[in-house]
């Protein structure tokens, strides 16, 4: 029987698990498929600074938190990044520039860090797609599960969110310069589409905002590409009759009048309806469970393991 039970194997929930087994908590981390199968392998990989994001909100105060604790991590890890700055429109006609906005390999990034968890004596398993509480090994588990987090509460008895997945969808180009990203002015509901460059060299539009019900649809629409490519060109003129060399699409886990979901049901600690912005937030959101399940517990360094390889997420 272990302490803990990490349900799902992207960037929070290896965040997470690694956190704890530093802390001391004999953890296994329990994902359905592959490490960085879901969600966090196809998003943008923009590690965020919170320029844009409300004051006093849960989300925002994790971003902030996690990039304080980001750059030892990445260092221990040799995960890659490229730290490029930004130039964000601001609905004025106008530009300012954010220095400290950064972009990864996500899949690499949450490759390394269950890595690091596995170094450190967690348990990884894959494969394993829970239909019972009564088969988590473990006297308190920790949802991660993403777009299936609403799916795992309710095994213990929590129906109190609900998650629907939200398709972003992205373009890949190649041939083209960008050294910073480029953000449009912002939206109430999504940050629109982002041109950013890649830490292999490629340039990435992206992504659009389609809600959906199916959390199994991974496909990008045949219509994407043209309204990815006008919205793009607005940033960056040469997008305008650019053809990509790749595209695809992650599914945000997005709740339903609700985000941020961290907190305690029982035997169970939901760290549900974290969005894009998990990627930015996930050493915070880590520490916030950490301190929940062992408070003020020395953490162990970290190890100095190799990024395991793989792809790049955008070749998926």
């Amino acid at each position: 029987m272990y302490d803990v039970a990490v349900v799902g194997g992207g960037v929070v929930g290896a965040a997470v698990a690694l956190t704890l087994v530093r802390r001391g908590a004999d953890t296994v981390l329990l994902e359905a498929k592959e490490i960085a199968a879901g969600a966090s392998g196809a998003n943008s990989g923009l590690l965020h600074v919170a320029f844009d994001s409300p004051p006093g909100e849960l989300e925002t105060e994790l971003i902030l938190r996690s990039a304080q604790l980001r750059d030892p991590v990445i260092d221990a890890l040799g995960i890659p990044v490229r730290r490029c700055g930004a130039l964000v429109r601001d609905g004025r006609g106008g530009t300012f520039e954010v220095a400290d906005e950064a972009v990864t390999d996500p899949a690499a990034y949450t490759r390394a860090l269950a890595a690091a968890a596995a170094a450190c004596g967690a348990e990884i398993r894959t494969g394993f797609r829970l239909t019972d509480r009564r088969e988590v090994p473990a006297r308190v588990t920790v949802n991660c599960a993403g777009l299936y987090a609403d799916d795992v509460a309710r095994l213990y008895g929590d129906d109190s969110f609900e998650i629907f997945p939200r398709k972003g969808e992205f373009a890949v180009f190649d041939g083209l310069e960008l050294d910073k990203v480029l953000f449009p002015a912002p939206d109430p509901r999504t940050r629109g589409v982002l041109v950013f460059p890649t830490v292999d060299g490629k340039v990435i539009a992206g992504p659009t905002a389609v809600d959906q019900d199916d959390k199994e649809d991974w496909s990008v629409r045949p219509e994407a590409v043209d309204e990815i490519r006008r919205s793009a060109a607005e940033l960056l003129p040469a997008l305008a009759d650019a053809e990509p060399i790749a595209t695809y699409a992650g599914l945000r886990p997005a709740g339903r009048g609700c985000n941020y979901v961290i907190r305690r049901h029982g035997d169970l600690v939901n760290v549900a309806a974290i969005r894009s912005t998990g990627l930015s937030a996930c050493h915070g959101i880590a520490e916030r469970v950490a301190e929940m399940l062992l408070p003020g517990a020395a953490e162990r360094p970290l190890p100095r393991v190799a990024t395991p390889p793989g792809p790049p997420w955008w070749q998926r």
